[in-house]
């Protein structure tokens, strides 16, 4: 993932809160064999402790990908928008001459993925899950010997995805001017397609933060 300098997170604590504001879906990329493309799976995920908690199907075609490699890539990404030229034309030219662009936030994991096979850890990795995804707890125990998860266990297997690089990207234009970069998130508020208003919030918490462009 290419990240230009004024596409770059500010400090942790931007990707951070990004992802704790519920964007905790992304793909689990492993390296495939010999020839053959990598495998690409998309999954709720929760974050523990510098890891990354999964769980997948055992029929899952990763699992023989991960036993030969555990170096894996998750990426998330989300308050997308497509700009359309115009919006993007300089100052004194025609709007046909503007360049479009995609605004986007991705923050990507690279991990060393650790296989969860023992049924209490299995059982253990789930309810971290249902504690992120249901935290009002309305679902029934989870143990690994009693029903209805204990039978269910054996037909999963868990991932602990151990956190060794994180890279965060947040493309809104932040070298462009500031009026630009206003009267950009004031067309995707406008618009309010999609993930238009998302963007827009992105791009102005950028601009509050940051101001002018200083290379």
């Amino acid at each position: 993932m290419l990240i230009h300098p004024w596409d770059a997170g500010l400090d942790e604590a931007e990707w951070q809160s990004w992802i704790a504001e519920g964007h905790d879906f992304g793909i689990l990329s492993v390296n495939g064999p010999p020839g053959r493309a990598p495998a690409a799976v998309p999954t709720h995920f929760t974050g523990d402790d510098g890891h990354l908690l999964i769980h997948l199907a055992r029929p899952n075609p990763v699992w023989a990908a991960i036993e030969r490699d555990p170096n894996v890539t998750f990426t998330v990404y989300g308050d997308y928008a497509f700009v359309p030229g115009p919006w993007r034309a300089p100052s004194g030219t025609p709007p046909t001459d503007g360049v479009p662009t995609s605004y986007y936030t991705a923050v990507q994991f690279t991990c060393r993925a650790h296989v969860v096979d023992d049924p209490e850890a299995k059982a253990a990795l789930l309810r971290r899950q249902l504690a992120h995804f249901q935290p009002d707890g309305d679902h029934a125990p989870v143990v690994a010997d009693e029903p209805p998860y204990g039978r269910m266990l054996p037909g999963i297997r868990g991932l602990r995805l151990e956190v060794t690089e994180v890279r965060a990207k947040f493309k809104y234009d932040d070298h462009k001017p500031v009026e630009h970069r206003t009267a950009v998130a004031e067309h995707l508020s406008t618009r309010a397609q999609g993930l238009d208003l998302a963007a827009a919030r992105r791009q102005r918490r950028r601009l509050d933060r940051i101001g002018p462009w200083k290379p």
